[in-house]
């Protein structure tokens, strides 16, 4: 935490713009040091990604690329990915975005498609919340990720 806490701040936004494009949430993240813990430094993102206006939430989902899977799977099963994704992207107007945290990469596949398939039926508000949840999980996931690549979490973060 004492990294991220006292990295020039240029440093510290570049590097939660990786976790979540968002400028709103960058900034407000990089502004709110320092944090005492990663708890809290968690907390507060999950709470900044809370905050996203419709015009932020867009912004951030069209910076989002599909969910990585492991390296077979797309060509594997590239027929029912990629019609079940243009579906998706015809109905809601952005890519799917899912965090695959915890889900193996045996079950990634089947998770990407059973919920990509069920979320096609929500309507566009409702789909607009769960990709805005889902987005505060892949951000969440990839900060954990991004502090622990530079040495700054504690064991079971």
């Amino acid at each position: 935490m004492e990294h991220f806490n006292t990295a020039p701040a240029e440093d510290v936004r570049r590097t939660l713009l990786t976790c979540l494009h968002s400028p709103l949430w960058a900034d407000r993240l990089t502004a709110h040091r320092p944090y005492p813990d990663v708890d809290a430094l968690l907390a507060a993102a999950d709470e900044a990604a809370y905050d996203l206006t419709a015009a932020d939430l867009a912004r951030a989902l069209a910076a989002e690329s599909l969910p990585a899977l492991p390296a077979d799977t797309y060509s594997a099963a590239h027929t029912a990915l990629s019609a079940a994704h243009a579906a998706y992207e015809a109905r809601f107007g952005h890519v799917f975005v899912i965090s695959l945290d915890g889900v193996t990469p045996q079950e990634c596949l089947d998770h990407v498609l059973e919920a990509i398939r069920s979320r096609l039926s929500n309507d566009p508000e409702e789909e607009r919340v769960v990709a805005a949840e889902e987005l505060r999980r892949l951000a969440r996931g990839r900060l954990v990720r991004s502090l622990g690549s530079a040495g700054n979490l504690a064991p079971g973060h």
